[in-house]
């Protein structure tokens, strides 16, 4: 560009440049210097430019860039504008890595753009970040983003925009913004249908916006400052929890939840002395209730057990009578607790977390892990009403996969096995396979799981409850320790928790005490080809 349109141009903008400058600084003699500087970066930009398409954004661009090179060299400003150089509309320029002196009181202000940058979209945030924290180009964020250069700037533009809206409102980040939870693991009681708690809580985030509203009811915009993104972003996730019944909608449209959350925290003294109680019942339980499992099931004779040791089946109906014909009972009505997906189910979702011992300098006298389980699992055959099994798995077992392995048509195809409609050619090569990677049919066409003949309700029902005067002996002690516990859960879930530790106060735990007396001074110890079967019923109406 010749040098006399240059001057005409400098002419027709110097009073706009003037006054952008004076809304940028904080003293006109700040001003002036501020507008001495643009003036000449764009006068010399001007000559060296050929032809000019949008004069105005040419001129603005460099004023902006101009700009942000004064803060950077000033270094004196008493505060952040919003329109400093995060917020530039020209791209390439630096980010400043030494804030403490670029901006002398600005802590306050830094804190309010990094909260803002939290309630970014996860693609805007990662490319701020690339942009002004790893000091990427353009043209590297879009090779690393897999998006054009032209998709980056927008997204930038974008984010620029949403930042500066965001330093009007009045907002936090929480906790879960900063530090999300995150599951160890997932359980469920009831049915699970066509999918349990993880297939709509394994997703990170779905599982934080249900654990942000556990404690304190929120609305979405609530849920959305909670976990430091923007409204928009969960929206669609809120609504689909709500559907499959994960949130629940509350007065002033506010959301809670009646997912379990395990505590963040337990005490080993607590656990332990619970443990102790449930071993005293187990010892009573030995000597009082199991003679009397054993005696009610001596007359069945119509079963199958590979290998004829007939304590594998005592101990089975030993194990089902403690989990199922024992239970305490707080009487409290639990049907709000029960989930229903859109796909099927009905179940109480159970979500355990890490947690952080209390008093890690107490010494424990019982083993906490030996007493897991999965259980109890029923499956009941559509295609042969004649078939249905139960199992529980613990340490007694070798069975892998807990109950997501445990699949109603394993006991379909060792029916038809048994029946003889399930030829060995390479139509049912899979399902031989199945069974064989399960163990329940050998390598010889063996049967290798426990076999009753007739219904398991038949062979249930021999097996006798608990008498209620035993109950009652350990009654009170369950409610205690249960009131005990729930001081750890929210408000909605405390009838919950004190319903289910006393209901279940006598349980699996205690069951799998018993078999260790059991094993240990009556039963033989078991074979590793046992363990596939331990704790495994599988009913039908022939044998093999």
């Amino acid at each position: 560009m010749n040098k006399q349109k240059a001057d005409s141009i400098i002419t027709e903008y110097f009073h706009k440049i003037y006054g952008f400058a004076i809304k940028k600084s904080f003293s006109y003699d700040e001003a002036e210097d501020l507008c001495s500087d643009i003036l000449q970066e764009v006068y010399l930009s001007l000559l060296k430019a050929d032809e000019i398409i949008n004069l105005e954004g040419y001129i603005w661009r460099i004023s902006e860039h101009t700009y942000s090179k004064f803060v950077s060299s000033k270094k004196k400003r008493m505060g952040i504008s919003i329109d400093s150089e995060l917020f530039s509309s020209q791209l390439e320029i630096p980010y400043f890595d030494d804030y403490d002196s670029l901006l002398d009181d600005t802590a306050e202000e830094l804190s309010r753009l990094r909260r803002e940058i939290a309630f970014l979209t996860q693609q805007r945030r990662e490319i701020v970040y690339l942009f002004y924290y790893q000091n990427l180009t353009i043209s590297e964020i879009s090779s690393q983003t897999h998006m054009p250069e032209g998709t980056v700037k927008w997204h930038l533009n974008k984010a620029r925009k949403e930042l500066k809206e965001g330093f009007t409102m009045e907002r936090t980040v929480g906790t879960l913004g900063i530090n999300p939870i995150v599951a160890s693991s997932f359980g469920h009681d009831g049915d699970p249908g066509n999918g349990s708690t993880e297939v709509y809580l394994k997703d990170k985030l779905n599982l934080n916006i249900v654990y942000s509203v556990y404690f304190t009811p929120r609305t979405l915009e609530e849920i959305a400052m909670e976990l430091g993104i923007t409204p928009v972003f969960i929206e669609d996730k809120v609504h689909f929890l709500e559907d499959n019944g994960f949130l629940v909608r509350t007065t002033g449209n506010r959301f809670t939840t009646y997912v379990n959350f395990s505590p963040r925290t337990y005490s080993r003294e607590q656990k332990d002395q619970r443990l102790k109680i449930q071993l005293e019942i187990a010892q009573q339980l030995v000597e009082e209730y199991v003679p009397s499992v054993r005696k009610a099931i001596a007359e069945v004779t119509d079963i199958y057990i590979p290998g004829g040791n007939r304590e594998l089946l005592d101990a089975a109906a030993i194990f089902y009578g403690i989990v199922n014909k024992s239970r305490l009972s707080a009487r409290r009505d639990l049907s709000k607790y029960y989930i229903k997906p859109t796909s099927g189910g009905n179940y109480i979702a159970c979500v355990n977390l890490d947690a952080t011992c209390s008093d890690p300098d107490y010494e424990a006298a019982m083993n906490f892990s030996s007493y897991w389980f999965c259980g109890n699992m029923h499956r009941w055959s559509e295609k042969y009403p004649e078939v249905s099994s139960w199992s529980i798995d613990t340490k007694y077992c070798s069975r892998q996969g807990f109950w997501g392995n445990n699949l109603t048509s394993d006991y379909e195809y060792l029916y038809e096995f048994i029946i003889g409609t399930l030829a060995d050619n390479a139509a049912n090569a899979e399902k031989y396979k199945r069974l064989r990677e399960r163990e329940y049919l050998t390598e010889d066409n063996q049967i290798n799981i426990m076999l009753v003949k007739g219904s398991d309700k038949e062979f249930f029902a021999k097996i006798p409850s608990l008498p209620e005067q035993f109950k009652r002996k350990y009654a009170d002690y369950a409610f205690e320790a249960a009131v005990e516990e729930a001081k750890a859960y929210p408000p909605q879930m405390q009838d919950f928790v004190i319903s289910w530790s006393v209901d279940n106060f006598i349980n699996s735990p205690v069951a799998i005490m018993v078999m260790d007396i059991l094993y240990e001074k009556v039963f033989r110890p078991l074979t590793q080809k046992e363990k596939v079967s331990s704790q495994l019923l599988m009913f039908s109406d022939i044998l093999p």
